[in-house]
C-alpha cells in the first residue's frame, strides 16, 4: 500500500503542490482531482519518486520515510505514465519507434525478451505500429502507454498523469480499472484528473486536502535531473 501524509512541493516562486494526503492499496484505483495541470504533474512525479518533496511522510509496502530522505525504493517500484512535458510521447513519433525507445529503458536483465516487433504483436498493437502517436484514439493511447509502463516486471505502482486531457472517462477509466483489478498482477493505480467523473464510487482524493504546504522557497529538486526543464516550464 502507498500512503502519503502532508505531501508538499515548493516551487521557485510558489507552492507547486499544496499539502496532500492519500492512500491506495494494491488492487485499487485512486482518482486524485486538481484543477491545475502543474499541480497534477507535481503530484504524479512525487508519488512515483521522480520529484523530491519539500515535506511530508511516505509509506510504501511497509517501508516508511520522511519526504526529505531517500525515495529510491518508491522510484524503482513505480512508473509514471504520460506526464505532460516530462514523458508524454512526442507527437511526431511513430508507435513503433516509441515502443523501441521505451523498451530500451527497461532494466537490462529483462531486456533480452523485449524486442519491439514481437512486443507489438504479443500485446496486440501491430495495427497501430505505423501511426504517429498523435493519431492514436484516446483508448488505444492509454492502453499502449500503460502496457509499456508494465513491461518492467518490478512495476507495482502505476501513476497516470491527467488521462482525461485526451478523452472522456469511457476512454481511459475502464483500462485503469482493469489494471487495478487484475488478479494476476495486483497493482496500486493512481490517476490525477481535472475532476472525478460523475458516477465514480471508488476511492478519490483532492490535491491540497491536507491544508496549506509549509512556506519557504527552496530550489526544486527533481529526480532525475533531466525532467527539470519541462516541469519548470509549467511553474
Amino acid at each position: 500500500m502507498l500512503r502519503v501524509q502532508q505531501l508538499s512541493v515548493n516551487g521557485r516562486r510558489d507552492v507547486l503542490l499544496p499539502a496532500t494526503s492519500l492512500q491506495v492499496r494494491r488492487g485499487e484505483l485512486l482518482l486524485v482531482s486538481g484543477s491545475r495541470q502543474d499541480q497534477r504533474t507535481a503530484l504524479a512525479l512525487a508519488l512515483s519518486g521522480r520529484l523530491k518533496p519539500s515535506g511530508g511522510h511516505f509509506a510504501w509496502d511497509g517501508a516508511e520515510w520522511n519526504g526529505s530522505t531517500r525515495i529510491k525504493t518508491l522510484r524503482q517500484a513505480s512508473a509514471v505514465v504520460d506526464s505532460p512535458r516530462v514523458n508524454e510521447p512526442e507527437q511526431h513519433l511513430s508507435v513503433r519507434d516509441l515502443v523501441t525507445e521505451d523498451l530500451a529503458l527497461v532494466p537490462r536483465r529483462y531486456r533480452g525478451s523485449l524486442v519491439g516487433k514481437p512486443w507489438l504483436k504479443v500485446n496486440r498493437f501491430e495495427d497501430i505500429a505505423g501511426l504517429w502517436t498523435e493519431q492514436l484514439p484516446p483508448a488505444r493511447r492509454i492502453g499502449l502507454l500503460t502496457a509499456l509502463a508494465l513491461a518492467n516486471p518490478h512495476t507495482d505502482l502505476l501513476v497516470v498523469d491527467s488521462p482525461d486531457r485526451h478523452g472522456d472517462p469511457e476512454d481511459w477509466l475502464p483500462r485503469l480499472e482493469e489494471l487495478a483489478h487484475d488478479a494476476g498482477r495486483p497493482l496500486a493505480v493512481v490517476a490525477t484528473v481535472m475532476r472525478v467523473p460523475d458516477g465514480w464510487t471508488g476511492p478519490a482524493a483532492a490535491i491540497g486536502n491536507a491544508g496549506s504546504a509549509a512556506g519557504g522557497d527552496p530550489p526544486l529538486d527533481l529526480l532525475p535531473a533531466s525532467t527539470t526543464p519541462e516541469l519548470e516550464d509549467a511553474l
